[in-house]
């Protein structure tokens, strides 16, 4: 599930994402962007900014979307390319303007991309390898957060790479 001001976006493990537009009090389904992911999507997210949209799949693979603002219509802008298999791609976060992208790994890895200059990764973060659940970035981009198996949540500056934050667990789960 994603939203933006003037949308709702949901794919539920579907190959294709639906998209409902809020403008209206029945929120009627605006967009259907099918088969964008062959095996199904695990994780939806858009930028603050609403233009933005990032697709994961159970395959490993990442699409990237761009919202028409005239239409208000989604189109597939690229992929993120980076030799991903099921599971190496898995939470992801974008920042509020849509040029990086976040994600977590079930090794717990933390990666970052610059969707802007090429689809990049210009970074990976390591933790102490519990699958990671969620993950988020500051809305000034600096600091990216993750949230892992463990109970473990990790706080990445993005200027320096470095880790400035690992907070332990309380619990493991299941419980």
């Amino acid at each position: 599930l994603a939203v933006t001001p003037t949308q709702v976006l949901s794919a539920s493990g579907a190959s294709s994402i639906k998209v409902h537009s809020t403008l209206s009090p029945d929120i009627p389904l605006a967009q259907t962007l099918t088969g964008a992911h062959k095996l199904g999507c695990h994780h939806l997210v858009t930028s603050r900014n609403g233009k933005t949209l990032a697709s994961a799949g159970f395959g490993g693979e990442v699409k990237i979307w761009s919202l028409a603002e005239d239409t208000g219509e989604w189109s597939e802008e690229g992929n993120i390319v980076d030799g991903n298999k099921a599971g190496e791609i898995w939470a992801v976060a974008l920042s509020e303007d849509g040029q990086f992208l976040a994600s977590t790994t079930y090794d717990g890895r933390i990666n970052v991309w610059d969707l802007k200059a090429g689809r990049k990764k210009i970074r990976e973060y390591e933790t102490k390898g519990s699958f990671g659940m969620c993950i988020d970035i500051s809305r000034d981009g600096r600091f990216t957060a993750s949230g892992h198996e463990n109970g473990g949540v990790y706080v990445f500056n993005n200027d320096t790479g470095r880790m400035l934050y690992s907070l332990p667990g309380m619990f493991l789960w299941p419980f």
